[in-house]
C-alpha cells in the first residue's frame, strides 16, 4: 500500500459533497465538516426548495390557460369554479420535508462511499489544518494533505432593511410563511428576485417587483428578459423600473419599502433578493495565506486552486458562477487535479444555465451580449415557439429559441432558450457547444414530431449555407 491522501473539505454543498465521492473513488481517505446538513443551501435553502415552490405555481399558472384547452373546473354544487386557491402552508410543508429527504440521501450516499462527516464550524489552521469548532463547546483538530474549501454565500442584508424572518425576508426564510400574502415587495430583480417574484405572481399574489434597471435580470438575454418582463405585466405584476431601496419598514401588518426619490411602496410582506455575501470571514483564510478578491470571494485559478499550497476552493465562496453545477464541477476538477487524476480545467462557455421563472430563460456558451461588443463573431437565429405546433397545442404562446453559430465552420458557440421546461431544452444545445457540433450536425439530428425540441433543429436549419 503507498501513501494515503488525506482530504478534508468545509462545506457539504455540491462544493464539497461531490468531490467527496471523486476522493473516496479515487482511494483518498475523506472528511467532509458540515455545519447544516449535507446538500447545503443548494438543497436544504436555495435551489431545492425554490423549485419545489416553482412547481406549485408552475402548475396554478398551466390552470389559467385550462379553459382555452377545453378543460372548466366546477365546484361541488356544479357551478363553474372561477378560482384556484394555494394553501401555502401545506405548499411549505411539502418544501421543507423534500429539501430534508434530500439531505438524508445525500448524507447516505457519502457514507456508504466511506466519507466521514464532522458537525461543526470549520476553520483554516494554516494550509493543511482544519479546526472544527463542535456542537458541544469542544473541537477538532484535522490534518489534510488537501483542504477543499465550499463554505458558500449567505443572502445580503443591509442595514436598512433587516430581516425579521416574518414579513421582512430573506429567501431562505419564505417558507415559514403560512398564510398567502396579500401584497408581496419583492426587492431586486436578478435571478432570485425574478423567479420568486414570478412564482408568487402565480400563487395569486399580488406582486410588486423594485428594480433598478431598465429590464428584470440584467445579466441575461436582453430578448428574453423583454418577453419575460411583458409576460409578467400582462399577468398583473407591478414592475417598477430604476427604482432603488432606500429602507424596508415593518409597522404591525404592514411593510413600507422607502425608495431614494422618496416614493413609499406598501405590502403585507417583502422580500430582500440583494444577492449574496460569500461565507469566508472570520475562519482563517488570509491567515492561512489564502487570498480574497473583491467582495471577500475566495481567489480560485481554472483549477480550483487558491493562493495557498494545497488549498482549492469551489462554489459560491468563489463567486466565480453562483450555480450549485458549477460548485459541483469546480470541485471534482480540483480533486482530479490534487489526486493526480485526468483533468479538464473550468471552461465557463461551456455552462448552461436556467431561471426558473414562468416561462423559464435557459443559455449555454456564449451570449448575445458578447456578440453585440464583438468578443466574438458569430451569425444567430431566433425562431418564437409560437409557430411551434406542440407549442400550439399545449397553449404556449410566448418564448423563443435563439443560436449563435460561427460564421464559415458553422460551430454552434451559444443558445438561448425561453419557454415551459427551458431547462430540458437546452441540453442539446449544450451538448452541441461542449463538442462543438455543427449546426448542420444539429440540424441533421431526428427530432419527434410534434414537440418543442423541433424548434431547436429548425433554427439550426436556418443557419444552413449551401456549399459555395
Amino acid at each position: 500500500m503507498g501513501h494515503v491522501e488525506r482530504v478534508v473539505i468545509v462545506g457539504g454543498g455540491p462544493g464539497g459533497y461531490e468531490p467527496a465521492l471523486v476522493a473516496a473513488q479515487l482511494g483518498a481517505e475523506v472528511v467532509v465538516v458540515d455545519t447544516d446538513g449535507l446538500g447545503g443551501s443548494a438543497v436544504l435553502t436555495d435551489c431545492v426548495p425554490s423549485k419545489t415552490l416553482i412547481a406549485t405555481s408552475e402548475l396554478m399558472g398551466d390552470l389559467v390557460v385550462a379553459p382555452e384547452l377545453g378543460v372548466n373546473f366546477t365546484d361541488a354544487e356544479g357551478d363553474a369554479a372561477t378560482s384556484v386557491v394555494v394553501d401555502l402552508a401545506r405548499v411549505n410543508r411539502r418544501v421543507k420535508a423534500l429539501a430534508e429527504s434530500q439531505s438524508r440521501d445525500i448524507a447516505r450516499r457519502v457514507e456508504r462511499e466511506g466519507v466521514r462527516v464532522v458537525t461543526g464550524r470549520g476553520r483554516l489552521d494554516g494550509p493543511q489544518r482544519v479546526v472544527v469548532d463542535l456542537p458541544d463547546g469542544g473541537t477538532e483538530t484535522l490534518d489534510a494533505s488537501m483542504v477543499l474549501l465550499a463554505t458558500g454565500a449567505a443572502p445580503r442584508t443591509l442595514p436598512s432593511a433587516q430581516p425579521d424572518g416574518e414579513r421582512i425576508l430573506t429567501w431562505e426564510q419564505v417558507y415559514d410563511i403560512d398564510e398567502v400574502p396579500s401584497r408581496m415587495i419583492v426587492v431586486g430583480s436578478g435571478v432570485t428576485g425574478a423567479e420568486f417574484a414570478s412564482a408568487y405572481l402565480n400563487l395569486g399574489v399580488d406582486v410588486v417587483l423594485v428594480s433598478s434597471r431598465d429590464l428584470v435580470l440584467p445579466g441575461e438575454d436582453a430578448d428574453a428578459a423583454e418577453v419575460l418582463e411583458d409576460v409578467l405585466e400582462r399577468r398583473g405584476m407591478t414592475v417598477m423600473h430604476r427604482s432603488r431601496m432606500e429602507s424596508v419598514t415593518r409597522d404591525g401588518d404592514t411593510v413600507t419599502v422607502t425608495l431614494t426619490d422618496g416614493r413609499t411602496v406598501k405590502g403585507s410582506h417583502c422580500l430582500l433578493a440583494l444577492g449574496s455575501v460569500p461565507n469566508t470571514a472570520g475562519i482563517g483564510l488570509e491567515e492561512s495565506g489564502v487570498a480574497l478578491g473583491d467582495g471577500g470571494f475566495v481567489t480560485v485559478d481554472r483549477v480550483s486552486r487558491t493562493t495557498a499550497r494545497g488549498v482549492y476552493a469551489a462554489g459560491d465562496c468563489t463567486g466565480v458562477l453562483m450555480l450549485a453545477s458549477v460548485a459541483a464541477m469546480q470541485g471534482r476538477i480540483a480533486m482530479q487535479h490534487h489526486l493526480g487524476d485526468a483533468v479538464a480545467p473550468l471552461d465557463l462557455k461551456h455552462v448552461s444555465s436556467n431561471v426558473f421563472t414562468s416561462p423559464e430563460i435557459a443559455t449555454v456558451g456564449w451570449s448575445q451580449k458578447a456578440v453585440d461588443e464583438g468578443e466574438i463573431v458569430a451569425e444567430s437565429v431566433r425562431l418564437d415557439l409560437a409557430g411551434n405546433p406542440r407549442a400550439k397545442m399545449q397553449g404556449v404562446k410566448d418564448g423563443f429559441v435563439k443560436l449563435f453559430c460561427r460564421p464559415g465552420t458553422g460551430i454552434v458557440v451559444g443558445g438561448v432558450v425561453v419557454g415551459p421546461r427551458a431547462s430540458e431544452l437546452i441540453h442539446p444545445l449544450s451538448i452541441a457547444v461542449s463538442q462543438s457540433l455543427t449546426a448542420d450536425a444539429l440540424a441533421g439530428a431526428f427530432t419527434v414530431y410534434p414537440s418543442m425540441s423541433g424548434s431547436v433543429a429548425e433554427a439550426a436549419r436556418r443557419l444552413h449555407h449551401r456549399p459555395a
